[in-house]
C-alpha cells in the first residue's frame, strides 16, 4: 500500500485542478475545482467550494462522488463520499491568492466552504514511460497485435 500510496501522491500533486462529478437526481454533473494538499493526501481530497451552491446541494442529497484528475504523469479516479465544511483551521491552513479571487469578502466571506472528500478507492493508471516511448509501445502493439506496455494500471482500496 505504501509504494500505491506514494504513486497516488504524485499523480496528485503533478496537477492543480480535478474534476469533481456529483448527482443530481438521474443527472451527473462535473465541475472543475482546484485541488488543495495533494502532496499530502492521506485519503481525504480537499476543494474550495462556495455554500450554498447547486454543487452543495447535490451532495447534501448525495454525497457519494467521483474526483478525476489527469495529466502526463498518469490518470487517476477516486470514489468517495463528500460532506461540505466550514473548518475555520482548514481554510486557514490552504488559503491562497487563487481562493481569494473566488471569495469577495476574502476567507471570512460566509459562503466560503470546503468540500472534504473521504477517498474508499483508487484506480490509476500510472503513465511511467516518456510520450515518445509510449507511442512506439502503441505502434509495437499494432504491429504485434498485443497490448502496448504505457505504464501500470491498479485499483487500490483505502
Amino acid at each position: 500500500m505504501t509504494d500505491d500510496m506514494t504513486t497516488i501522491r504524485d499523480l496528485l500533486g503533478s496537477e492543480r485542478t480535478a474534476i469533481v462529478t456529483t448527482r443530481a437526481g438521474h443527472d451527473l454533473h462535473s465541475r472543475p475545482l482546484a485541488l488543495l494538499g495533494a502532496d499530502d493526501f492521506d485519503g481525504t481530497l480537499w476543494f474550495f467550494t462556495n455554500d450554498p451552491s447547486p454543487k452543495t446541494a447535490d451532495i447534501d442529497t448525495h454525497p457519494e462522488v467521483n474526483v478525476s484528475v489527469g495529466g502526463s504523469k498518469g490518470y487517476l479516479s477516486l470514489a468517495g463520499t463528500a460532506v461540505v465544511s466550514r473548518d475555520q483551521a482548514i481554510i486557514d491552513k490552504y488559503w491562497n491568492p487563487w481562493a481569494e479571487a473566488w471569495f469577495e469578502g476574502g476567507r471570512q466571506d460566509p459562503s466560503v466552504a470546503l468540500l472534504e472528500v473521504t477517498v474508499d478507492s483508487v484506480e490509476y493508471w500510472d503513465l511511467d514511460k516518456p510520450k515518445l516511448a509510449r507511442a512506439l509501445e502503441v505502434v509495437k502493439a499494432i504491429v504485434t497485435k498485443t497490448p502496448p506496455d504505457v505504464g501500470e494500471s491498479k485499483t487500490v482500496e483505502l
